[in-house]
């Protein structure tokens, strides 16, 4: 007999095996009109790319465009690279994925930076995203053996400070993405892997103040991430695109005394995809086409456009105008306290509308740093019971080189 956790698995499977076979002309959620008009969650492919990949990071409530720079900056910012201290650097994340529902999904995270002079530092990463062992069966429910849906991708970070307080930098990647192998879906040809590249931008400035007397740091910080192609599983008439994104952010980072410093930081998000439209029905609820066969919208635009007209339209394609485009702004926030470089603890916020897919939780951790070596542990409590994301962990190991 098989376990829960297989029924489980063979429906998350399925839930993935759907992009493959969806139509273009409809690529995001389709929303008709009188149904859910309010609901509207912009769904993309490889998301994995935007998931919190560090425990720091993950246990401030996903905050770090403005945090102070480590190891796992080229996931948050790659301009702050640049104000990397220690001479090189490496660090490993592990979280156990939906890990309350799943035994053996996983996002795994490994980067390492160098710093090339006192201006520039040069990094790579590399992310993993381990779906699980899926039991295949054919249509008579005979086993036709396992397939191990995952993504993966392969990055290179440069950045270089402009001035003293002030920085740039880029990342590329490579994308790759098998959710189905060569599994054959009726009536909608082979599926294969899909295969994009991305590319960061970002800008980031730290500058020594003075606040209520005492030293600190504020910073600030904005990127661009995964800048790239449409990506597709089937044909090139079916492409979805992949989760590029913009986060704007600041931090004030305030040292108490000698042996205490505390940090708070804000984040700001945003998916450059565009927002999926109503589209209008008939009077017995099939979706109204035109005469060249494509779906009618009611309000809204067509979310199959060419990249940068995605990227910059998703400011102004909400069906229901400014309030909505509100409603996409995702919001983090955190605090770390840290003892003498050695300990950390820290905790935070993540607010996402009920509309957009309503992800709000409160995060935790603590840090330990011993030597050259560091290790990070995280803990995700979400505001509605029985989430799919309760109870996530993520542990990071961290070994630094100092000048």
């Amino acid at each position: 007999m098989k376990k829960s956790s297989d029924y489980l698995k063979a429906f998350i499977f399925l839930a993935i095996l759907s992009l493959t076979v969806k139509t273009a002309k409809a690529q995001n959620s389709v929303v008709v009109s009188g149904q859910d008009e309010g609901r509207r969650v912009i769904i993309t492919a490889v998301p994995f790319l935007n998931f919190a990949p560090d425990s720091r990071h993950a246990a401030m409530g996903d905050v770090g465009v403005a945090t102070s720079p480590d190891a796992n900056s080229a996931h948050w910012n790659a301009a702050k690279l640049a104000f990397i201290e220690d001479k090189t650097g490496f660090s490993l994340s592990y979280s156990p994925w939906l890990g309350k529902l799943v035994p053996d999904m996983s996002l795994n995270y490994l980067t390492g930076y160098i710093k090339i002079d006192e201006m520039s530092s040069f990094g790579l990463d590399l992310r993993y995203f381990n779906m699980g062992d899926i039991q295949l069966t054919d249509g008579s429910g005979q086993d036709i053996g396992q397939f191990n849906p995952r993504d993966i991708a392969i990055g290179s970070t440069y950045a270089r400070k402009l001035s003293e307080t002030l920085s740039l930098g880029i990342s590329a990647r490579f994308i790759h993405s098998n959710l189905a192998g060569n599994i054959t879906s009726s009536g909608s040809g082979d599926s294969k892997p899909g295969i994009s590249v991305g590319v960061d931008v970002g800008v980031y400035q730290r500058k020594e103040i003075l606040f209520s007397g005492k030293e600190a740091y504020w910073s600030w910080g904005a990127t661009i991430t995964n800048i790239g192609p449409k990506l597709t599983y089937n044909s090139a008439e079916d492409l979805d695109y992949i989760p590029t994104n913009l986060r704007i952010g600041t931090a004030l980072e305030v040292a108490l005394d000698q042996n205490n410093d505390l940090t708070f930081a804000l984040d700001f998000n945003k998916l450059m995809v565009p927002t999926p439209p109503v589209y209008a029905r008939n009077e017995d609820g099939t979706l109204q086409t035109d005469d060249n066969g494509d779906l009618i919208i009611e309000s809204g635009k067509d979310p199959n456009r060419p990249l940068l007209s995605g990227m910059f339209g998703s400011f102004g394609d909400a069906p229901n105008g400014f309030s909505e485009e509100m409603q996409e702004l995702m919001i983090s926030f955190g605090v770390e306290y840290e003892y003498a470089d050695k300990f950390a603890v820290r905790t935070g916020y993540f607010h996402e509308n009920k509309n957009k897919g309503g992800r709000q939780y409160f995060t935790m951790g603590i840090g330990f740093d011993l030597k050259r070596f560091g290790f990070d542990f995280s803990y995700l409590v979400p505001q509605k019971q029985n989430h799919p994301l309760a109870e996530t962990l993520r542990f990071s190991l961290a070994y630094n080189i100092p000048q």
